[in-house]
């Protein structure tokens, strides 16, 4: 863990100035609102939030169901438009790219991770790992890919396809596909959610050895206090708002707000 984590800059007020550690922000939304429907029916699933999350680190949402901790993920990921405010992958603000940017910054500076693997099902474990790349003309680097399939202990897996093998290995080539290219930031959505315990745990550790040895920065949704235990920071969104930011988090700890917040 790094021994001076910086704490995600946070600002409940629109258009209020962020901290200067926000200039090194691995991703940042600033007066962000993401409002669904219209009129009286419209759901404010993101309101006014502002958030740096800090390069290098690792740093994990939670809040209780419907809060708008995953519509904060994939707004500061490009992966859903906010209706208002700006969102940022370094000094890149999303909002002035266009489809065709877009998806081009997702392949080379964002890597995703899902609970649901998301694997193409005709391809090996080494094309699954290497697709986002491929899809953008590039080849991986040896080293890099050898470094990251040795993490992950999938070595004797690469040839094999997602069918033959088990969940916890599905999971480590979709973090592999996360890794390999060296994104800016990787967002990882309930990555252990269809996991038993102990491929869980497994999946965490490398989650923490990626931000540790090889300084990858990394912003996970959970609902779970042990997972959450895992990061650097712990933000907790309540109603579409940043409550409160956590900083070296115990399960312990993480479960106390939460019970807080459950009242």
């Amino acid at each position: 863990m790094s021994p001076h984590p910086q704490s995600p800059v946070i600002d409940g007020q629109s258009g209020s100035a962020l901290s200067s550690n926000a200039d090194d922000a691995a991703a940042r939304l600033v007066g962000a609102v993401k409002r669904y429907g219209s009129g009286q029916s419209a759901v404010v699933a993101l309101d006014d939030v502002t958030i740096a999350f800090p390069a290098g680190e690792f740093t994990a949402v939670m809040g209780p169901s419907g809060s708008g901790k995953s519509t904060m993920m994939h707004c500061a990921a490009g992966l859903d438009q906010l209706t208002s405010g700006r969102a940022f992958i370094g000094n890149t603000d999303l909002s002035t790219l266009d489809d065709r940017e877009l998806t081009m910054l997702r392949r080379e500076r964002i890597g995703f991770v899902f609970q649901t693997f998301n694997l193409v099902g005709t391809l090996t474990a080494e094309e699954n790992i290497c697709l986002p790349l491929t899809l953008s003309g590039r080849r991986p680097s040896e080293g890099v890919l050898e470094q990251v399939v040795s993490m992950l202990r999938l070595g004797d897996r690469m040839h094999h396809r997602p069918t033959e093998l088990s969940g916890g290995q599905q999971q480590r080539v979709a973090i592999a596909r996360a890794l390999v290219a060296r994104p800016h930031v990787v967002f990882a959505d309930e990555p252990t959610g269809n996991l038993d315990t102990r491929s869980g745990q497994e999946i965490l550790g490398y989650l923490r050895s990626a931000v540790d040895k090889h300084h990858q920065s990394i912003v996970m949704v959970t609902h779970d206090p042990n997972a959450a235990a895992w990061a650097d920071h712990v933000v907790f969104v309540v109603d579409g708002r940043v409550h409160d930011v956590m900083d070296r988090p115990s399960a312990d700890s993480v479960l106390g707000v939460m019970k807080g917040l459950g009242r």
